[in-house]
Parts: structure tokens; sequence; C-alpha cells
């Protein structure tokens, strides 16, 4: 197959999308097809035993990056890098999770308050005139603001966008997620005997099991990927869409997720351009999942933000320096605490653990579903594990180094051996320069990061109120706390009376109520729209609903009927 770096720029996009036979947009639709805990186990990446036809039909007409890896080994940490731009560990994202069920967690689930400059990458689109959905999930470490997405939830579809209005879309699949690792019962599609155990398991039946059932959802989730390509083919967007294929993180199996090796964080990427330009190549740069949203924003030509950690690796504002390394942490897993660093070059990768006095296996509750994690602890016990398999329960060193392309799987660490001193120097002050730049609030206790975060209070801090001020025939809006993120909606006169359905928060994205209440249909929910400083037209009897909210904090609410002049 043919390599060459892609090389990407709007103008060229703009070319290729006007020779379309069909009319486009200003600016190219954008779709992310996301599914969850996936190594590169599929047949484009060269695995010759999981079928995956769709997916690689995308690399084929699409390009394939080889060197693409996560900042963290786990969801929540990880996809807050893809919504902002940042790295976990810089902007309190990294624990897993800040909000979920109390019994995964040793602190109370809350919304992690991060800088008040940033904002989910979707609402700059917006702002710059794109319809953005999301199918479903989010799982950002904080309750996004109603301003992110015009449509959230498992109706949000592109469908809905106004005529010829551009549109971001993203569709996660769940069915490679760890869960259904122990939870589906559907029959196993490949065959036992001819699955390769790596050395770091037992090579037993319930291994065998446990790594056949990953590979049948992988090509389950392959047939969910054919089903909507289809779909996309059938509305007309599928050629004049820029269409991005990857996972959240790593493989699901135990010692693969939620570690910051190989396996938890190299994951299979694909894009797909309009007209299947540069079809078929590779490309071999490095990328960070914090390159996803400053890239999307350069593909878009919308203004990437100074703040961004992530560098765009295509369209106009593309980095003119491509990365040398990646970077990713982990830390909290649930009710065990942990503190590791790691920095990757293309070959070598370095791992920096701050509590060596810890083993590197952690007793999740949540992976002890996993039947092989439940055997895993019983050939423990019984003395039946062989030195690799054993490496998982003994205490960490302070350092760590693998020649990846020589040895993938890490077994063996060459940190003393003196004829890699040239590139342990390299990935040691790569590491203390991302530190030093980035800053890394792993070394607070989580419970004074979130007093800190919440201002020495033990509840979450309050957005203010936000103002309304009337301006002729309409109202502007404004909002004291700084970075808060505003977003209305009008309710025309007469369009509904009652005052559950005034209620702000009954109005998720995209709900639609087939109710009538006194005669009147209460219809779809308009759309939150983002607040840009503007002049607000209202006519008398209308309702105006207003969202302002920092990320982190509580959400203010204010509801304004034009020509009362008054809140209700």
């Amino acid at each position: 197959m043919l390599k060459k770096i892609l090389s990407w720029t709007l103008t060229s996009l703009g070319l290729l999308l006007a020779e379309g036979s069909m009319a486009q947009p200003s600016r190219p639709n954008i779709i992310w097809i996301t599914c969850e805990d996936i190594s590169p186990f599929i047949g484009a990446y060269g695995d010759t035993l999981v079928k995956t036809p769709h997916i690689d039909q995308l690399a084929r007409e699409g390009v394939r990056f080889n060197y693409v890896f996560t900042a963290a080994g786990v969801c929540a940490p990880s996809r807050s890098s893809f919504i902002t731009g940042m790295y976990p560990t810089s902007i309190g994202t990294l624990h897993m999770r800040t909000i979920g069920d109390p019994k995964y967690q040793p602190v109370p689930s809350y919304s992690a308050v991060i800088p008040s400059d940033i904002k989910c990458f979707p609402e700059y689109l917006r702002k710059a005139g794109y319809y953005c959905t999301n199918n479903e999930k989010q799982d950002y470490q904080f309750v996004p603001p109603v301003t992110v997405w015009d449509e959230n939830g498992p109706a949000a579809s592109y469908r809905d966008r106004p005529k010829n209005k551009p549109f971001f879309a993203i569709f996660n699949l769940f069915i490679t997620h760890e869960s259904q690792l122990f939870s589906r019962t559907d029959s196993l599609l490949l065959d036992p005997e001819k699955i390769r155990v790596p050395p770091y398991y037992p090579d037993t039946k319930t291994v065998r099991h446990d790594m056949n059932r990953l590979f049948t959802n992988i090509e389950r989730m392959d047939n969910q990927v054919g089903e909507l390509v289809a779909q996309l083919k059938k509305d007309g967007v599928y050629d004049n869409t820029i269409i991005f294929f990857f996972s959240d993180h790593g493989g699901a199996l135990p010692w693969m997720k939620r570690e910051i090796l190989e396996r938890g964080t190299h994951i299979p990427f694909i894009i797909r351009f309009p007209g299947q330009a540069n079809g078929g190549t590779v490309n071999n740069e490095m990328i960070s999942g914090v390159d996803f949203a400053p890239t999307v924003l350069s593909l878009a030509g919308v203004k990437i933000p100074a703040y961004m950690q992530g560098q765009a690796f295509l369209g106009t504002q593309k980095s003119k320096t491509p990365r040398q390394f990646v970077f990713a942490g982990r830390d909290r897993m649930d009710t065990e605490y942990d503190r590791v660093r790691m920095v990757r070059d293309r070959q070598f990768q370095y791992l920096f653990n701050y509590l060596p006095d810890q083993p590197y296996y952690q007793n999740i509750a949540f992976r002890l579903s996993v039947p092989m994690m439940k055997e895993f602890l019983i050939l423990r016990d019984s003395g039946q594990l062989d030195s690799v398999q054993m490496a998982w329960f003994r205490n960490k060193p302070v350092e760590e180094l693998y020649d990846v392309e020589k040895d993938p799987h890490e077994i063996h660490n060459l940190i003393h051996d003196p004829q890699y001193k040239n590139e342990l120097d390299a990935l040691r002050s790569a590491f203390r320069n991302w530190n030093n730049t980035v800053g890394d609030m792993g070394g607070i206790p989580e419970k004074d990061m979130i007093r800190q975060m919440w201002n020495g209070m033990s509840v979450p801090p309050q957005t203010d109120t936000p103002l309304i001020r009337l301006v002729g025939g309409g109202v502007t809006i404004s909002c004291k706390t700084k970075g808060a993120s505003v977003g209305y909606r009008i309710i025309k006169k007469g369009q509904i009376s009652t005052p559950e359905y005034l209620s702000i928060q009954s109005w998720d994205y995209g709900t639609v109520f087939n109710t009538v209440k006194n005669g009147q249909t209460v219809v779809k929910a308009p759309v939150w729209e983002v607040y840009q400083d503007e002049i607000i037209p209202l006519q008398r009897g209308d309702t105006l609903l207003v969202n302002a909210m920092r990320i982190g904090f509580l959400p203010a609410e204010h509801r304004f009927v034009m020509g009362d002049h008054a809140a209700l």
C-alpha cells in the first residue's frame, strides 16, 4: 500500500466538494463514528482473524492513521480531552470518574470545574453556523452546557438541520464496551482455537472465550458501521462529508483497559474524505486525542482557541511542527488511586510511576464481572501464572522504558540498559517539558482539588443569574460569571401556556411532546441557541428561556415574557 503523509487543506477540500454531483454546504459536513474500548483489532490494521469489512472499506476509501493515541486508557478522562482539546491531567478531569455510581468512587459525584475560558468545541462550531448533534454518549467528567449541541440523545440527527446548513454529528457505538464482555449472551462468531492469546494472559478456555466475545462484539459493531454508512448514502451525505472512525481508548480486556500502555491507548483511526481523496493511503504522524478538537475546527474553517493544548493535523490551521511525542495519564480508577504518566515516540514508550510502592493491578469491582478476571485471580492464588503474567501483581518500578516496535506486549523493561540511554534521556526530557508546560493536577489529593474547584464550599458554585435588558424591540443577555456559556430559546406566543412546559429543565434536547394542553399542541422543543452578544428580536407575548452555565458550576435560569417587562 502506498505510504505517504497526508497534507490536507481546506482549499483542496473545497475544490473536491465543488466537483460533487450534489449541492454542497460552504463548509464541510463532519461525522465522528466512535466505538468503545478497542485497540486496532480490525482488518485494515492487519488483523486476519476479526472480520470488519465495513471499516476496512472506509480505510480503502480514506486514510488510515497508524500512530493515534488517547490521553488516557479509560473513557471519561479520554472523552474530556476529545471535547476540550485539553489534557485531563491539566484541567481536573483526570480521575475515573467524577460523575457516577457512589459504590465505584471514594468521593461524592462532582462535575469538574475546568478553567473558565475552556469550552466544549462544538459550541465554536455552532457559533460559526454548524448544526451539531450527539447520538448520544457524552461522559466528559462534567455536565456540558446547553450550548454544546443542537440535539443530544438517542433521536439526535443531522436530518433535522435547517436546509443548506453544515453539520457536525457524533454517533457512538456501545457494543464493544467492557460491560458487553459479561452482559451479552448472543452467539460467538470466531473459532476459539484460532485466537492468538498474548503472553501476558494464561492460555485458558475462559481467556479464549472472553477474547472471542470481544472480537465478536467488534464484528457486530462493524455491521453497525455498515448500517450507518448505508443511512448516510441514502440521505445523500456520504460523499460530501468528512467521516472519522475511531475508538475512545484501547482494548476492553483486563490489563488492557485503564492502562496507559500501548494496548490501553493505541486506537484505530480512519478518516474518509469527500471524493475518496487520498483513499487507501497511510498517515504515520504521531497524533493525540487532544488533537481531535482543534483538527475539526481547522477543517471547518473555525479559528482554534489559543488555549487548546492539542494541535491540528489537518485543515488550514494544521500545525507546522508534527508531533514527536504523545502523552497520557492514569489516576484514580473507580475506588483505587494511582498516578502514572506516559510519553511515547514512534518506537519507544516511557512511564513514570509516582506510586512505586503499589502493584500494577488494582482490585476494581466493575472489572471483576469479566469472567477471565476472576479466573486470573484464582490462577494467581494457586501459583499457576508464569513470570510474565505475575508481573501485573508486582510492585511498579519508578520508571519503565519499552521498545514497542520490538516488544509490542511491553514485557522487557529497558530502563537500566545502557544501550538505550539516549532514548531514555530524550523521553525523560519530553515528559518533564510537557509536565512543566501543561501542568498536572494529579499531585493534589482529589478531595482538596474538589474544595479548590468549589472555592472552599461544600457544594458546587452557582452560575450568576443571566440578566436580560430591553433594547428597542428585543433584548440582550449578559452573565457576570466569567466563562459562562449562555443559551436561549424563544417560545412564540400561544405555542405553550402551561407552567410545566415552560420549565427549562423539561425542554430537553430534541424532545418531542405529543401532548395537547388546554387545546394547544405542545410541539418539538426548539434548540438552545448560543448567545453571541446580539439583540434578540421578540414579539409581545413571546417567552424567552435563558440558561447560563460555566462548566462545573450549577446552571442559572431566567424566563422573560416580552411585553410584561418582568421575569416570570
